[in-house]
This record gives structure tokens, sequence and C-alpha cells, in this order.
């Protein structure tokens, strides 16, 4: 199995979910910009997407998506997802807005936007990560143990911390038990973060 990331991107989630499950699996660093890999070949040959996450299973089959990986991790790995009747439906329905919600909402400050667009992006960035903060059913997204969910919402709050954004207490604190965590200490030593 191989991880392709970008140090610090939303890659991140699915390289500390794939250690927290312990799977055996390579990494390989993609240049988002040029959408080559770190050992010079095409990115767009694996996802023609041209952005990352991409997992390739054993079998050589490709998976995109952050949403899409974690849940194939959360299968493989039940005890990262949580349980009863609706478990993975919330757990998607979480992911979701992770993904089109909070993580879109930080594109103006990631690309060239004005000033002003900056602000309104921070605004709505801490809006969302407030309604994240009031879904949490315990010390994690889902209670007591951590899931793909929260390792889906580790860079995002990064992100915050690193633009300044507000933050809310218990995400703070989230944060804070998930950087204690092996599997993150590993996936951000691999990466190269501090």
């Amino acid at each position: 199995m191989k991880l392709y990331y970008s140090p610090g991107a939303c890659s991140l989630a699915d390289h500390v979910a794939l250690h927290e499950a312990g799977f055996g699996f390579e990494i390989e660093r993609v240049d988002l910009k040029t959408k080559l890999t770190e050992h010079g070949a095409d990115y767009r040959a694996v996802n023609s997407k041209g952005y990352v996450p991409a997992l390739t299973l054993d079998s050589g089959e490709h998976l995109s998506e952050n949403v899409a990986i974690l849940d194939w991790i959360a299968d493989q790995r039940p005890a990262l997802r949580p349980t009863g009747p609706l478990g993975r439906t919330r757990l998607l329905e979480m992911m979701s807005y992770i993904s089109g919600e909070l993580h879109k909402a930080y594109g103006p400050l990631f690309r060239g936007a004005s000033d002003e667009d900056k602000a309104a992006a921070k605004a709505q960035v801490a809006a969302k990560l407030a309604f994240v903060a009031s879904q949490l059913k315990g010390a994690y997204l889902f209670g007591s143990e951590p899931g793909v969910a929260d390792f889906f919402l580790f860079p995002m709050i990064r992100w915050a911390a690193a633009m300044g954004i507000d933050t809310p207490p218990a995400l703070t604190a989230l944060q804070a038990r998930l950087a204690a965590r092996p599997a993150v200490q590993q996936a951000m030593a691999e990466e190269g973060l501090s």
C-alpha cells in the first residue's frame, strides 16, 4: 500500500489514520505545483485530479478523496468509526462537512485572494470550527476514543492555528490530545512537520 501526500496538507489525516490502524505502507511525497512525485513520476497517472491524497491499495487500485480513503480505513478497522445503527452514516455526515464546508472555506487563504476575501474566509473558518466543536460527543468527535473523522479534523485545526484563526478551546484541546498520540507523532515526523 502506498499513500501519496504533501507535507501538512489534508493528506496528513490519511497518514495518521493508516498508522493508527496499524497498516504497513509506503509514503511518497507529491509536489502539488509540478504534479511530480519525489521519484520524478507524473502524479496524475495515479490521481488525474492532481491533488492529494491518493492511496494505492495492494491490489493496485487507487483511492482518492479523504472521505473515501478514511471510510475505507474505518471499514478495515471498525474501532476507528462510531458504532450503532447510524454510526457509519454519522461518520460520513461529519467527514462530508469537514471536506465540503470546512476544508473548502480555507481556499482563499491558500490562493492569492485579496485581504478582504482572506478576512472573510477566516471568519467563515472560525464559524465552521465553532460548529464542529458543538458536535463533540466527548473528548473526540464521537466519544472517548479518536477515529478517522478526528484525524481529518486535525490538519484543519493546525491550519487555523498557523493562520491566527480563532479556534474553540474544545478543538485546541482535541488537537493537543491527538498530537500526543504515537500515530500522529510518527506521521508528522515522516512529513517533516514539527
